[in-house]
């Protein structure tokens, strides 16, 4: 198993090599942007979607929406560089709103960011699964495979180290945008007929109108196509949260990579927003996408057109790999805070949080399979979360501006997560963050609302479940510390420890000789507690017991008479009448005799009845659990055993289970 792991995974990092795993500029670029970047395959599609339904004639609003889109996706990149050079150890949004708006806030933002993660993949990989499919119809129905596919390979990417992940991701991302930027390029020079180039297609089918929508109704669809063109602000956040995840200078290359991926993911946006109006192009419920016929029109189907299809797909595939670097990372935050298992915090042997990244693989197919692969029908319920923890992160940033305004200069406060000193610029940046606040927080309003019966309603009501979750984890966990703590407990407190071990045997044979002789030597009092089923079993144990009498003169045999086949729930509820009636305020010890097969293989062919038997009497208070192994060696002969194998096999379960002991069944002590 191990060495399988090693050949899946590489062989484990030392801790010390943490900072080498670091990422460059350009590999960051492509693990962090790689959400938002590709978001223009559908962002412009998500708008034009909405607005079909006045007919072709109303898509010429596309473009002012897109722009409005750009413009508040500008005003969250100032917000989240802010974030980042006075959040230098990451956490975004949580750590921002955990600093400056409470926990409750906090943990808004957490379980908002969270969900939308998951949704990042499921959507993402959807997404690229369509683009596949607008290439080669003939696979359609295979789409769901695909998709769980494409995430099983993107978790083992990235189970492989953050470094590694994006030296592959790089290539499709940065492919990507070459592709597109090189349509958009040879699409504008066509428009404007620049060197004499041929006329950018037009088309003038005419799509009528579904509905006429008047007033309010139609202020209504307009909100709600804005509303899908916000996809176009996924993944966003995702550099912020981590900016530790960065070579040194941390801050000053996150910002960097920040400021890169808003200019490359904007004029993506723009540009095919600006050309698919201007071609007239009609987006199609399950047909060829926006960005397919835009690129199949301007390149003429040729190798350009082939290059983005294939780019697109992947590009939109590893998108996914935004929610799979702030996923681990953002639960990691919140399991060192309590709010989450502690083992999400942990890291495995190539330095990334894996447990994390399994746990969102798991969710994700589970979205993917529900909704079919279909990132249309997921759409609904993407940047909702998103757009609520750019909010809560802004109003954060604003409530900093604020405590900063209050500082002289040279005069420097600890916020208790963050250091802050005197700035100049307070006065704007407070300004933009508290618009910036509530644009978002508009827009929120706008999504929830619009996209609410389409299916949003699923995340409204997760994201209060998950900070309930939060919460009763906490709760939990700060029981645990209660129980634990020192303070005011003295040594005299502590229970004593009776002088009594008790080994459960189902025969006696070199394993249970072994445990007997090891409890002799940590008590004086030690009881061997056997279940006979039948009278054959009873006598059988007696005698072998009688063949070695220095080692069992001292110890009593407590021989259970049971009438039914379960011996566990005997042996348990012998423990535990010696636990009540005899030591009531003390420690008792059992000691499990247990053989271990000679491969794990081999380990399928026995009972569990030992770890049956621990499972039940760890529920038990003051009872402590010993286990005295004894290998079985590959090269035993049978004949060297004192009894035979199958006998063997049947006093191990025995000596293993537990169930039901009726009070009036008769327990009978050999001395």
């Amino acid at each position: 198993m191990t060495d399988f792991k090693r050949v899946l995974i590489g062989q484990p990092f030392r801790t010390s090599q943490e900072a080498h795993e670091r990422l460059d500029k350009v590999r960051a670029l492509a693990v962090f942007a790689s959400d938002p970047i590709s978001s223009n395959a559908y962002a412009t599609e998500a708008i034009m979607s909405v607005l079909i339904v006045l007919g072709s004639s109303a898509l010429h609003l596309t473009l002012p929406l897109a722009m409005g889109v750009a413009a508040l996706v500008l005003m969250v990149i100032f917000s989240y560089i802010q974030t980042i050079m006075h959040y230098p150890d990451g956490g975004g949004a949580y750590t921002v709103a955990k600093d400056n708006l409470g926990r409750l806030p906090s943990l808004l933002a957490a379980g908002a960011l969270l969900t939308d993660y998951v949704l990042t993949v499921s959507v993402s990989v959807a997404a690229g699964v369509r683009a596949v499919t607008s290439a080669i119809p003939e696979i359609y129905d295979y789409r769901v495979i695909i998709a769980l596919l494409a995430i099983a390979l993107i978790t083992w990417i990235n189970l492989r180290g953050v470094r590694e992940s994006g030296t592959i991701f790089a290539f499709p991302t940065y492919s990507f945008v070459a592709g597109v930027l090189l349509t958009i390029v040879i699409g504008l020079v066509r428009y404007f007929g620049i060197l004499g180039a041929p006329a950018l297609p037009v088309f003038h089918d005419a799509v009528p109108a579904e509905e006429t929508l008047t007033g309010f109704a139609y202020i209504w669809l307009l909100l709600r196509a804005f509303a899908g063109g916000c996809t176009a602000l996924t993944g966003i956040e995702a550099i912020s949260n981590g900016v530790q995840a960065f070579k040194a200078p941390e801050s000053k290359n996150a910002v960097k990579t920040m400021v890169a991926m808003g200019v490359i993911a904007m004029s993506l946006f723009v540009g095919i927003t600006f050309l698919a109006t201007h071609m007239h192009l009609v987006p199609t419920e399950e047909g060829e996408s926006i960005l397919s016929q835009m690129t199949r029109q301007i390149s003429g189907g040729g190798i350009l057109y082939f290059w983005v299809q294939l780019f697109t797909a992947l590009i939109l595939f590893l998108a996914a790999n935004t929610g799979y670097q702030d996923f681990p990372r953002l639960s990691s935050f919140l399991a060192k805070d309590g709010f989450l298992p502690r083992w999400m915090q942990n890291r495995g042997d190539r330095l990334v949080y894996s447990s994390g990244i399994l746990v969102l693989a798991a969710i994700s197919s589970i979205i993917v399979i529900i909704f079919q692969a279909s990132e249309i029908a997921m759409l609904p319920l993407y940047a909702l979360g998103v757009m609520l923890s750019f909010t809560l992160s802004q109003a954060g940033m604003s409530h900093l501006m604020r405590r900063i305004s209050k500082l002289k200069p040279g005069e420097v406060d600890h916020t208790g997560v963050t250091t802050i000193h005197h700035e100049d610029g307070w006065r704007w940046k407070m300004v933009v963050n508290t618009v910036g606040a509530i644009t978002t927080g508009i827009v929120f309003l706008i999504l929830l609302a619009t996209k609410f019966v389409d299916g949003a309603w699923i995340v409204a009501v997760a994201i209060p479940l998950l900070v309930l979750m939060f919460y009763k984890i906490h709760k939990h966990y700060e029981h645990v510390a209660q129980s634990l703590t020192t303070e005011n407990f003295e040594e005299e407190d502590l229970a004593q420890i009776a002088n009594i071990a008790i080994v459960p045997i189902a025969d006696v044979h070199r394993g249970t000789l072994r445990a007997l002789q090891y409890a002799a030597r940590i008590a004086d009092d030690v009881r061997a507690a056997c279940v006979a089923t039948t009278p054959e079993v009873h006598a059988r144990v007696e005698k072998r017991w009688m063949r070695f009498p220095s080692l069992t003169k001292d110890i009593t045999l407590v021989m259970i008479d049971y009438d039914f086949r379960d011996i566990l729930s005997p042996l348990a509820a012998y423990i535990e009448k010696v636990k009540r009636d005899e030591f009531p305020d003390s420690l008792i010890t059992v000691v499990i005799p247990e053989f271990v097969p000679e491969s794990q293989l081999a380990q399928g062919l026995h009972n569990k009845t030992a770890d049956l038997l621990r499972r039940k009497l760890h529920s038990k208070q003051d009872i402590i659990i010993i286990d005295v192994p004894y290998h079985i060696l590959a090269d035993a002969e049978p004949e060297e055993a004192d009894i035979s194998l199958d006998n063997l096999e049947a006093e191990i379960t025995e000596v293993k289970v537990e169930e039901l002991l009726e009070p009036s069944d008769p327990i009978q002590t050999t001395n």
